[in-house]
C-alpha cells in the first residue's frame, strides 16, 4: 500500500472536518460483521461537499496517471464508490462501469453495469478498505469478464494485516489517499482525541475481531 504523506494528512484532515470519520473509543460502533469498533468511516459523505469531493477526484486522477498511465475504463465498487468513481472517470474523460457485490437476480443478471470490452485495462476505485474482501471480489468479477485490472485506488484504509495479506495474495496493487496511522496522529494533534484514546485506537487495530468482547 503506497502513501503520500502530504496527501494522507490532507485527506485525514478533510474527513475529520466533515465527520466522515467518527472516533468514539468510549462508545464503540458495531459493524455489519459484528466487530466492535472505536472508529466508523463513511466516505460517501464527501460527495455532499463540492470542494472535498473535488480534491479527492483530482488526487485520484493524478495518482492513477502516475501509477498506471491512462487506463481504458474506471470501475467503481458498488455502492460506496459509484459516485466518486464517476467523478474520477469524468475528470479523466474515460468510460465508467460499476461492479455489484453479486449478479442481479433479474433482467440481464449483470454484475458489471456499463460497457466493458474484453482486454480493456481497468483501474478500480474504492471508498474504503477494511479486510479487502469485497473490493477484491469486484476485481475477480472484472477479470472474469476479460478485463485487465491494473490496480486499485481507495480513499482510506484501516491497514489491517488481513487486508495487506489479501491484496498481496491476489497480486493487486493498492494505492490509498489516506491511512489509519496518519489519521490517528492528526486526530491527536488537533485534539479530536486524547492520547489515551489514541492508544485505544492503536490497540483495536491489532485485533479488531476480538476487541471489545
Amino acid at each position: 500500500m503506497i502513501f503520500n504523506t502530504d496527501t494522507a494528512k490532507k485527506t485525514a484532515e478533510l474527513l475529520l472536518q466533515i465527520n466522515a470519520i467518527k472516533l468514539n473509543p468510549k462508545n464503540p460502533f458495531t459493524w455489519a460483521s459484528g466487530w466492535k469498533s472505536p472508529i466508523y468511516c463513511d466516505n460517501r459523505i464527501t460527495l455532499s461537499f463540492p470542494e472535498i469531493r473535488g480534491y479527492i477526484k483530482q488526487e485520484f486522477a493524478k495518482k492513477i496517471e502516475e501509477k498506471y498511465g491512462k487506463p481504458d475504463v474506471i470501475a467503481g465498487v458498488a455502492t460506496g464508490a459509484i459516485g466518486i468513481g464517476m467523478l474520477v472517470a469524468e475528470a479523466m474523460n474515460l468510460p465508467f462501469v460499476y461492479v455489484r457485490p453479486e449478479p442481479k437476480k433479474h433482467g440481464r443478471q449483470n454484475q458489471i453495469e456499463g460497457s466493458l470490452q474484453e482486454g480493456q485495462k481497468v483501474v478500480v476505485v474504492e471508498d474504503l478498505i477494511s479486510t479487502g474482501k469485497s473490493s477484491l471480489q469486484a476485481v475477480e468479477a472484472l477479470k472474469a469478464a476479460g478485463a485487465e485490472v491494473e490496480g486499485m485506488v481507495a480513499i482510506f484504509t484501516y491497514g489491517f494485516d488481513v487486508s495487506t495479506e489479501n491484496f498481496k495474495n491476489t497480486g493487486v496493487q493498492l494505492n490509498t489517499l489516506g491511512n489509519y496511522d496518519t489519521l490517528l496522529e492528526l486526530a491527536a494533534a488537533k485534539s479530536y482525541i486524547t492520547q489515551e484514546e489514541q492508544e485505544t485506537l492503536k490497540e483495536w487495530r491489532k485485533n479488531p475481531a476480538e476487541w471489545g468482547k
